[in-house]
């Protein structure tokens, strides 16, 4: 055992220490030319030991565990066979997205936009009709639930996935102009309108040049002017999204607190040790550990001795962090996965960053070749991969890969071999559509068809397991589903 610690702490020191030499270089190993030179071309190389989180972000120290069911499948759906993957490192939301936050995006977006472009502030804003019940008394939430600051702390809802999927790219943009201008690269810029906002992808292809501070020293000329910033200076951060479908189930999950020697001691039917939804806690005996429904009715428990204490959803902070400090695992609002839902998804897809859903494009260019112009939201076009760049691939051969192997052309129930050209998404419909009364129909599953996971404050225990899958039309919303961003880990798998 001694012997088996040493040669990994040993191993972990080579890494490291090659690491350290990677980025300490002064010159080239291969061809001996000194970096960030001026005087021979100013080939730069950044001296960057490793990624910044991000705000509100916790590094998921990745590794392999049982995805799937870990409780009776009450539903007998059995969509959710366990599986053993791997998940990679990666970074997640401590809470879920607030008002407060939702807010921000919303004031930015009418500030930005607002006057020449209201539509966009419309799209954005949540759906607030979603807590109307027929037989229900819940006309005071549409009203007061986003907008009132007592609710400030309390995640949002009634936002879809694509509303979601928005805001994290709104989010990205925000910090990586917040990084380059505390890196002295730009200056404030509160004036910004339409199209001359701060977009990450227009600013890395130079359409965005905004109020310059100091600039990035442009070395290629022999240390005369500026430059934007690069990628590679490693300032800017990778984008926020939406996290996949394995990744929240492996971060729900938490089996870092429960794990030694790579010996899971004891894997968890929920985000905490046991299957009771109280904490064993001496100092907190008896405490609710989520925000749930109990039984038919009992939203809260009885006055003088409530249980979770929420009737419907609590402040994002509530309640205990699981093992990798993550709040509200279980219960409060469901969350949305970027997945798009299928039966057999745990047959599918690979053992490795398992995921359904990738569309693969690329930035717009032009006959001749060159980027094309950001759009007038101030956003660089992208485009499906053209079939005949894809066509010679050998790990893909078309854009369009969500009902791959499920729904795409060669697994159509009818035997229907269309060219991959035509519109895949096509495909599906056809093999989950189904005939009543001579007239075609349709199942709920299709290419917009997106997972959320989790309990709400509305479900039972059954629901706060991370294992359970359920799914939503990508362009609908509820009162129980919210969401949290999540972000690519580059470089080292070890959270830091």
């Amino acid at each position: 055992m001694y012997r088996r610690r040493a040669f990994k702490t040993l191993a972990l020191m080579v890494l490291a220490g090659l690491f350290t030499v990677s980025c300490s270089e002064k010159s080239s190993r291969t061809t001996g030319w000194a970096y960030n030179d001026a005087n021979n071309g100013g080939f730069e190389v950044a001296q960057v030991n490793d990624q910044e989180i991000g705000p509100g972000l916790i590094a998921i120290e990745g590794g392999t565990f049982v995805m799937g069911a870990t409780t009776d499948n009450l539903t007998y759906s059995w969509d959710n066979i366990p599986r053993k993957v791997t998940v990679p490192s990666f970074l997640m939301d401590r809470t879920e997205v607030s008002n407060v936050d939702y807010q921000e995006y919303i004031y930015w977006l009418t500030r930005v936009y607002g006057q020449n472009y209201p539509q966009v502030v419309r799209n954005a804003m949540p759906d607030t009709l979603v807590w109307r019940d027929r037989l229900s008394y819940n006309e005071p939430m549409v009203e007061i639930y986003f907008r009132h600051p007592s609710y400030n702390d309390y995640p949002v809802v009634g936002v879809t996935w694509v509303q979601a999927n928005d805001y994290c790219s709104w989010r990205t943009d925000r910090v990586n102009e917040l990084m380059l201008v505390q890196a002295g690269i730009l200056d404030w810029d509160p004036t910004q309108q339409d199209e001359e906002n701060f977009n990450t992808d227009a600013y890395l292809a130079g359409q965005y040049t905004g109020k310059v501070k100091n600039g990035k020293k442009d070395l290629s000329k022999g240390g005369d002017g500026v430059r934007n910033a690069r990628m590679e200076d490693g300032i800017m951060l990778p984008s926020y999204r939406l996290p996949t479908e394995a990744e929240w189930e492996y971060a729900a999950v938490g089996l870092v607190g429960n794990t030694s020697n790579e010996i899971v001691s004891e894997r968890k039917v929920y985000p905490w040790n046991g299957d009771g939804l109280r904490t064993d806690n001496k100092k907190y005996f008896g405490s609710f550990m989520a925000n749930f429904k109990r039984g038919p009715g009992d939203y809260m428990g009885v006055a003088g001795h409530l249980n979770d204490g929420a009737a419907l959803p609590a402040p994002v902070g509530s309640y205990w962090p699981n093992d990798y400090g993550l709040y509200n695992m279980a219960g409060n609002v469901s969350e949305w996965c970027q997945d798009v839902y299928r039966p057999l998804s745990f047959e599918d897809v690979a053992d490795y960053s398992p995921f359904r859903g990738n569309v693969f494009t690329m930035k717009a260019v032009d006959e001749e070749g060159f980027l094309m112009q950001k759009d007038s939201l101030g956003r660089i076009r992208r485009v499906p991969i053209p079939q005949e760049e894809a066509a010679k691939r050998q790990n893909y051969r078309t854009s369009f890969n969500t009902n791959y192997d499920d729904g795409d052309y060669m697994s159509a129930i009818r035997n229907r071999w269309s060219d991959p050209q035509d519109d895949q998404s096509t495909f599906t419909r056809d093999m989950y559509e189904f005939a009543t009364n001579d007239q075609a129909g349709t199942t709920l599953i299709s290419d917009e068809s997106r997972v959320y996971k989790g309990g709400s404050w509305a479900d039972g225990p059954y629901y706060l397991s991370p294992g359970t899958r359920r799914y939503l039309n990508q362009n609908q919303s509820a009162s129980t589903i919210g969401f949290r961003c999540a972000m690519n880990k580059v470089g080292s798998s070890f959270a830091k």
